[in-house]
């Protein structure tokens, strides 16, 4: 009779310890996990990944209740949410629908797993491109998209919803909302100031974030109070730090002032006290900004290097490079004259960046790559964006990274990015050497994991070969 009830109750222990255990896809053992909100790093921790999410990260010597298919040893290795590229543009037309589909895997190369397109001519192939990537039938960064832009009539952009009455407005807001766009882009083409502002008004209604170019004949105070939830590019917050930017404004619509003499005039009149006036106005009413630093510098600096020869063109698309041209062409007519004022309005503009964090505006990484845009190259891109960031721009590598996996998300309110904790996205980036010590080290990958699944070093190179071999 003892023997039988020792019998049971060492089936029952069995049968406990068996229901104790948890399965799982993917257990990153002996990683070092950088909390990107704190900058804390802790070394010896277990990331365990069920299909699209974490459910535990945790010591090494406490996970012991998970089971895994695949075990991956991130010993010496460094753990990070996956980058977001939060600035970037397909287009082209459809006749370069490959070219652009492969900046998808070029993405996931450089450790990107998450790209906010913000609009071009091809909104009906990404809309096609977004479902499928979250349906898990096309390997890609996950895509938040705006659509098409909203834009004033005639304007130089392809595809864009031109407008010119509030009647016109509504029709277009219709139509984005019915291809489930993730936000609204809004351009100063030829829009009227007074639609412009009423379109910001509009989609903020319609519960949208909206990202925007800012009329120059517009104060930083008029967009921000009609409900604009990010500048693009940081030229715009740079004139809004002079002193009276609402008598530059009216100079500039009066015609008074135009083409680089506004610049100069920006150059004369900066005022650090004034800009962070203006500066903490934008943080309080929730205004972040994509400073998009990488295409300015690259003009600014085509003296030096044309970027022609660049190793990286053999993953671009003849149809891509040839959307280049019109830019390059353009600068290189420039005498030395204003070679050296556009590296001084550079320098000058990205000076204001840290004036910006200093005043808390919430700081988005982007990079403007894509197409069109000469030499912002898909993927590599936001790794020289984060290092614009740090060199000109004056914030620190922690608040660089923060601007890519936090800000980023935070500004779609996408809660479930931004950390690596149980509960958020399986999106993570290993590298070889710690990011927080320099910024450069964002670029030594050593795998991602993307959507739950593992791209070790072998995986990711041939991403890059097989584009490589697509744009023969």
């Amino acid at each position: 009779m003892l023997k039988k009830l020792l019998f049971a109750g060492i089936a029952s222990l069995a049968c406990i310890h068996v229901q104790a255990q948890e399965s799982a896809d993917l257990i990153i053992r002996s990683v070092q996990v950088i909390d990107v909100h704190t900058g804390k790093i802790k070394a010896g921790q277990s990331i365990v990944i069920r299909h699209d999410s974490i459910i535990a990260v945790n010591d090494d010597k406490k996970i012991k209740r998970y089971t895994a298919a695949r075990t991956f040893d991130g010993a010496g290795k460094y753990a990070m949410p996956g980058l977001w590229d939060n600035h970037m543009h397909f287009g082209g037309c459809d006749t370069l629908a490959d070219e652009n589909k492969n900046f998808l895997l070029l993405y996931l190369a450089h450790g990107v797993t998450t790209i906010r397109d913000c609009s071009a001519d091809i909104s009906d192939l990404v809309i096609q491109w977004r479902k499928e990537v979250n349906n898990g039938t096309l390997q890609g960064p996950t895509i938040f998209t705006s659509g098409p832009k909203l834009e004033g009539y005639k304007s130089l952009w392809l595809n864009d919803l031109e407008i010119g009455t509030s009647a016109e407005l509504q029709q277009a807001l219709d139509s984005l909302q019915k291809i489930k766009v993730d936000f609204v882009k809004v351009t100063d083409n030829t829009l009227k100031s007074d639609l412009y502002l009423e379109a910001l008004r509009e989609a903020r209604k319609r519960g949208w974030a909206v990202s925007a170019h800012i009329p120059y004949t517009l104060t930083m105070d008029q967009v921000t109070a009609a409900g604009l939830s990010a500048v693009e590019h940081l030229g715009y917050a740079w004139k809004a730090g002079v002193k009276d930017e609402a008598d530059l404004s009216q100079k500039i619509a009066a015609g008074t002032i135009k083409g680089r003499d506004i610049n100069k005039y920006i150059l004369a009149n900066f005022d650090s006290a004034a800009a962070m006036k203006t500066y903490r106005m934008m943080a309080a009413r929730g205004t972040a900004i994509t400073p998009t630093l990488t295409l300015p510098h690259l003009m600014a600096w085509l003296d030096v290097d044309d970027h022609s020869h660049d190793d990286y063109l053999q993953y671009i698309g003849k149809g891509i490079k040839g959307t280049y041209a019109w830019r390059v062409n353009r600068a290189m007519q420039d005498d030395s004259t204003a070679v050296a004022f556009r590296k001084e309005v550079f320098i000058k503009t990205a000076a204001s960046l840290k004036l910006l964090q200093q005043a808390g505006v919430k700081i988005m990484a982007g990079t403007d790559a894509g197409y069109l845009n000469s030499y912002t190259y898909p993927g590599i891109g936001i790794h020289e964006e984060l290092a614009l960031m740090v060199k000109y721009g004056g914030i620190t590598p922690l608040q660089a990274l923060q601007a890519s996996v936090i800000n980023s998300p935070a500004y779609l309110h996408k809660d479930s990015y931004g950390a690596l904790a149980a509960g958020k996205k399986a999106d993570v980036l290993l590298l070889n050497a710690n990011p927080l010590t320099d910024i450069n080290n964002t670029r030594k990958i050593f795998a991602v994991v993307t959507k739950g699944k593992m791209l070790d070093r072998q995986a990711l190179d041939n991403l890059l070969q097989q584009v490589r071999i697509a744009n023969k």
